[in-house]
């Protein structure tokens, strides 16, 4: 005699005794998804709509009703199971990361989903995501798979989705038209009420990713700055120049103790001639949109995506101009940015001092930055993409001996950790980018046969907690400052800024002035001294500073 397992004797129990037609099926589960799925979205509502019942109820109706009907068209009975099943499973993981780390599933977050490494996002499989998918989506899941649908009619069986579509389209107009100046109102002012809706936001997300994927796969790349030349700086020595341009990561202006943090992240850089910019606003909140544009022409107000991948940058211009231009990544990749010039990974080098982990902390560079330099003999700028402070497993971001800063938190279970132990842990990875900033300035000054500078400026900052919301990639109408002020530190070698005229009590004189990621690309050209029609010298930050030395000279 043989039993069948558990589990398949269970759900063979439950589909001889539940019967549900596709409609009934799909209905349900929607209800079941409203209610579990969906605590940061009824938190924002019931803010809200506080003191307006009413208003609430035809919001939240017309709202289901709507979800009523897009899904209809799935309500066909070999489709609608499977249909449901990845909707409850998307609805489980999208659902942990705005519940937990208020982490908004939008068109830029799935970009960024779409570019990240295994590397990376391993991170963020933890325990507690993998327990919450395993309640929330996969038992969900089995139920609606032992559900057996009802047989029908083949007239029934087309024609009753598409009545479903009208009616539950009509039903949603309706309540919508109750009160629809106020509903109009809040969904202008607060976006982040839809935002939190599962599945609603990441399905609406995930089609204008695929919308904007499939309107630029066959772009050609317009070439520009094509009239790029070095300027007279180059004639006055032998020496070659090599530029430093570091891409920080995941950094964020507040906790660089140069720009004020009352705890010391910075005491390196203190004692080094830097010039601190401290209000410097990212054209993103998330790598995939703030790398790719803060080295290209187009401002954050003009930036796209298509843009982007249909038009040279700033690498390209200075590859124009005769200089040699590398990008030397210890993150997941360049992002299209240095397709057109010459790359090295440094994310799995094998290296028992900063690659234990299986991931590399950015002290990986600095042997090679030394050997390198030694043997430059043309103008160079050298890209530096690092890891920095990559969340949230911050503690992997530096050596042991750099946890200057505790209790820190050594989980990416957030919620196993204390508000301060995160802040410590995050504060250790800025306190070791201060160290590999500076090592990088004492070889760079090391150099006797080189003309050196370095330009550090992160991609976008990080969230630790205020407000509830952690890590970053929130929608840029919502993102606090936390995700969009990053630090933008220079230094020059007294050679760099006599050769090129650079006055630097005139740059220091806008530490405090008001910049961001738009002026990159004009300033590094202007701070090299690369004459081209697409420098823009309002954007300049060197402009008038090499107006004000040469005439201090005059």
């Amino acid at each position: 005699m043989t039993t069948k397992p558990f589990g398949s004797q269970r759900c063979a129990e439950m589909r001889s005794a539940l019967h549900l037609s596709p409609i009934a099926l799909k209905s349900l589960t929607i209800g079941f998804i409203f209610l579990t799925y969906n605590a940061t979205f009824w938190s924002h509502a019931a803010e809200i709509f506080s003191g307006h019942l009413l208003s609430l109820g035809g919001f939240v109706a017309a709202v289901f009703f709507l979800m009523l009907g897009a899904f209809s068209f799935f309500a066909f009975p070999y489709v609608v199971k499977p249909f449901l099943v990845f909707i409850v499973l998307l609805s489980s993981v999208t659902s942990y990361y705005m519940d937990n780390l208020g982490v908004i599933i939008d068109r830029d977050m799935i970009q960024n989903v779409m570019v990240t490494t295994v590397t990376e996002s391993k991170h963020l499989i933890t325990f507690g995501f993998v327990t919450h998918v395993l309640i929330y989506g996969v038992l969900p899941a089995i139920l609606i798979l032992c559900v057996t649908i009802k047989p029908q009619g083949r007239i029934r069986m087309v024609l009753t989705p598409f009545a479903s579509v009208l009616l539950s389209f009509g039903l949603a107009a309706g309540f919508l038209m109750t009160d629809l100046k106020s509903y109009a109102s809040i969904l202008r002012e607060r976006k982040d009420l839809m935002s939190s809706f599962q599945p609603g936001a990441p399905l609406v997300g995930a089609i204008r990713y695929a919308r904007m994927i499939s309107t630029s796969s066959h772009v050609a790349v317009a070439a520009i700055g094509e009239d790029a030349v070095k300027g007279p700086a180059y004639a006055r020595q032998d020496k070659p120049v090599l530029t430093i341009v570091v891409a920080g990561e995941t950094a964020r202006t507040q906790n660089f103790s140069l720009n004020g943090y009352e705890i010391d992240t910075n005491p390196r850089l203190a004692e080094m001639p830097v010039i601190s910019f401290r209000d410097v606003s990212s054209c993103g909140t998330a790598t995939a949109v703030s790398l790719p544009c803060m080295f290209s022409r187009f401002g954050r107000e003009e930036y796209s995506y298509d843009k982007s991948i249909s038009h040279q940058n700033v690498l390209d211009v200075l590859t124009h101009a005769g200089v040699h231009v590398e990008w030397w990544d210890n993150n997941t990749g360049h992002k299209g940015i240095a397709d057109r010039i010459q790359t090295q990974s440094f994310t799995h080098r094998k290296n028992d001092i900063f690659c234990a982990a299986g991931e590399c902390m950015d002290g990986i560079f600095m042997e090679a930055l030394q050997e390198y330099a030694a043997g430059i003999t043309r103008d160079t700028v050298l890209v530096l993409h690092q890891i920095g402070s990559h969340g949230p497993t911050y503690y992997l971001r530096y050596p042991s001996e750099f946890e200057r800063f505790t209790p820190a938190c050594r989980t990416a279970e957030f919620k196993n950790c204390t508000t301060q132990e995160i802040v410590n842990a995050y504060d250790n990875t800025i306190a070791y980018t201060d160290e590999i900033l500076a090592q990088t300035i004492e070889m760079l000054t090391a150099q006797k046969h080189l003309t050196t500078a370095l330009l550090y400026v992160s991609d976008h900052g990080e969230s630790l907690g205020e407000g509830g919301i952690y890590l970053h990639g929130a929608p840029y109408f919502m993102a606090p400052e936390d995700q969009t002020k990053v630090p933008m530190i220079l230094w020059m070698s007294k050679g760099f800024q006599a050769r090129f005229g650079h006055n630097t009590d005139c740059l220091a004189d806008k530490a405090d002035v008001a910049l961001s990621h738009d002026n990159l690309f004009h300033s590094l050209l202007g701070m090299l001294d690369i004459e081209t029609g697409e420098r823009d010298p309002g954007l300049d930050i060197f402009a008038s500073c090499r107006a004000a030395a040469q005439e201090a000279q005059g």
